[in-house]
């Protein structure tokens, strides 16, 4: 039987990886031989696509009747920044005062961690009927390519079915226990240039200032596209980005250039919302001054309907914290975007407050308790 600490341990060793994106550093390799050991089927797999990094994953599964319970997660992490701003080093793992520091002890070596501990003990107290699986990517923090969306593609292929899915995301926000992501909000990046005329300043009547057509281009993108649904918060536009390249001051610019990103619900899809973008700048300025184009995209709004499974999610967390979780879909994408194509998924995961930055951490009685929560949903799902 793993000891109580193994959560702690497990996401100790991950910590000391440095696994960024789209490095695995021996992450990977590292819980496949702790999944192995406890008797779980467990196979490395490496993707590749043109102009882009080839990314390490993991699926791992013991047991092979249905239904077949998944966890997934990512062990690649964002950049640490500047290191002489961490407390300790980012990738210490360093322990103090009841927290754990490092990259990733949040999003989301901890969930990853705590869930393979679960599940060590969960399978070490005997026979159930089922499977209990990891998807595992080196690739959620990058472009996402060559990552979970592949893994899938590969297992499925294999004759892989997966009934219901946990993503160890972050979505906590004040305390463990109190949020479950049961969907997500689409993320459309949109380019837009206004074009005008080069000239120089001293003659602006031969020139053509495209920032003068700025301030009704913002009026536009900035008035709101819906009101919510009945899951969703409104949908959100945010200029992320203007420019127009010009280092003179004697000089009016030939172009200004916008970037900006939608999080949008369930009302669009990426092909109305980028019409009903191009409809409001063309209403702005005329259809002959500018240019507009999108990101592509593999994040779409979806939902994970109440039913039985959230209703278990939320009952094993309630069992271990004492509290019911609030069901939401928002704040950033995570993999279940792919997942959701497979089987019902929902995030759950450690307190966000930290993520991305100096100081990571999470509480060690988070940690614990976030695998007493993945452990009693595996007994709650297996009672069934």
């Amino acid at each position: 039987m793993p000891s109580p600490a193994a959560a702690l341990a497990i996401t100790r060793a991950l910590i000391a990886f440095p696994s960024v994106t789209p490095a695995d550093a021996g992450a990977l390799p590292y819980l496949r031989d702790v999944l192995a050991s406890a008797g779980f089927a467990a196979e490395l797999v490496t993707f590749s696509a043109p102009d882009t990094p080839d990314v390490l994953n993991l699926y791992a599964r013991f047991g092979k009747a249905a239904p077949n319970l998944v966890f997934a997660g990512h062990t690649d992490v964002v950049p640490t920044g500047d290191v002489s701003r961490w407390r300790f080093p980012p990738f210490a793992a360093e322990v103090s005062e009841g927290q754990l520091y490092g990259r990733g002890a949040c999003d989301m070596k901890g969930a990853v961690g705590a869930a393979v501990a679960a599940a060590l003990r969960f399978v070490a107290a005997g026979p159930f009927a089922g499977s209990i699986s990891f998807l595992l990517t080196g690739d959620e923090e990058g472009p996402s390519i060559n990552g979970t969306a592949k893994l899938l593609e590969w297992a499925r292929a294999r004759g892989e079915a997966f009934d219901h899915c946990i993503v160890g995301e972050p979505t906590c926000v004040e305390r463990l226990g109190d949020t479950i992501k049961n969907g997500r909000r689409g993320s459309l990046t949109g380019r837009l240039a206004l074009h005008g005329r080069q000239g120089h300043v001293a003659y602006p009547q031969i020139a053509d200032n495209p920032l003068r057509r700025l301030s009704p281009v913002l009026d536009a993108l900035f008035v709101p596209l819906d009101e919510g649904s009945a899951d969703f918060d409104p949908s959100n536009l945010e200029v992320v980005s203007v420019d127009v390249g010009n280092p003179a001051t004697n000089v009016i610019p030939g172009e200004v250039r916008l970037v900006f990103n939608v999080r949008f619900n369930d009302r669009w899809t990426p092909e109305t919302l980028a019409a009903e973008i191009g409809r409001r700048i063309a209403g702005a300025v005329g259809p002959e001054r500018f240019t507009l184009a999108f990101d592509p995209t593999n994040a779409v709004s979806f939902l994970t309907p109440r039913g039985a499974f959230t209703e278990l999610v939320c009952a094993a967390v309630e069992d271990v914290v004492g509290r019911k979780p609030e069901l939401s879909t928002s704040g950033g994408t995570s993999d279940a975007r792919f997942i959701k194509d497979y089987c019902p998924v929902v995030d759950f995961g450690l307190p966000n407050a930290t993520i991305h930055a100096v100081d990571e951490r999470a509480a060690l009685a988070d940690i614990e308790a976030l695998s007493q929560i993945y452990e009693r949903v595996m007994q709650r799902y297996f009672a069934l």
